[in-house]
């Protein structure tokens, strides 16, 4: 019998996908910290090399490349983190790490959008980071490639410009865990689903946007991505 809702449901977020008419449906987006070395040192961090840790975003935090967005609210410290994303089709628990890639459809650049001062208060007091980090379009996302089309993870470039000048630049070789390694991991806490997006972190170079910031992410063989903050 169909569920009587008291209320719409929200729509189901989704990703377009490069060269298909079907969409990518997210269920749900892990990010991984730290996970590459010259960003935790411009942060003031160490790198945790026993494990890769994690936060979360919500789905609806789901914003699509090509538009424009309003400046964060309760912010004055908005800063881009541009990021690889990785998507799922199918899911698993406790999966082998040479067993990880089999779980992939595809690939997009990302950027989390971080509410740097109050992500900062959060770890001042010991609390969760929640209000830094899951918020309305905090997770930016361009159209994804499928695994295939891309070929294998190596030293492609991954760049960000903002207003035009490259502030983000470094490769995926620079990551320290390797996807395989963070899906492997990742799915000894939890279940793996299709439609799970995992950002993967991001390189050193982060910084503040503004009204009026321009956002322009590359990663060699994926589709760019692009947006704009409005005041």
């Amino acid at each position: 019998m169909p569920a009587d809702f008291l209320f719409d449901p929200p729509d189901q977020p989704i990703v377009p996908v490069e060269g298909e008419a079907r969409v990518f449906p997210v269920r749900r987006i892990f990010c991984v910290g730290r996970n590459y070395a010259a960003h935790a040192a411009e942060m003031g961090n160490e790198v945790d090399r026993e494990a890769p840790f994690y936060f979360t975003k919500s789905a609806q935090d789901i914003c699509l490349s090509g538009g424009e967005i309003d400046y964060p609210p309760g912010t004055a410290d908005c800063h881009h983190e541009m990021e690889f994303v990785v998507g799922l089709e199918t899911g698993g628990f406790e999966v082998p790490a040479a067993e990880a890639m089999g779980l992939v459809y595809g690939y997009a650049c990302g950027i989390d959008l971080t509410r740097r001062d109050l992500q900062g208060a959060a770890k001042e007091k010991r609390r969760p980071w929640d209000l830094g980090k899951d918020f309305e379009n905090a997770a930016i996302i361009g159209t994804l490639t499928p695994k295939a089309e891309f070929g294998e993870i190596g030293t492609q470039r991954i760049m960000l410009k903002k207003d035009g000048e490259t502030v983000q630049d470094a490769t995926l070789a620079e990551m320290i865990w390797s996807v395989p390694e963070i899906i492997a991991h990742l799915s000894r806490f939890y279940t793996l689903a299709p439609g799970d997006l995992i950002y993967t972190g991001t390189p050193a170079g982060v910084g503040p946007v503004q009204p009026g910031s321009v956002l322009e992410g590359e990663i060699e063989g994926l589709s760019p991505l692009r947006i704009g903050i409005s005041g």
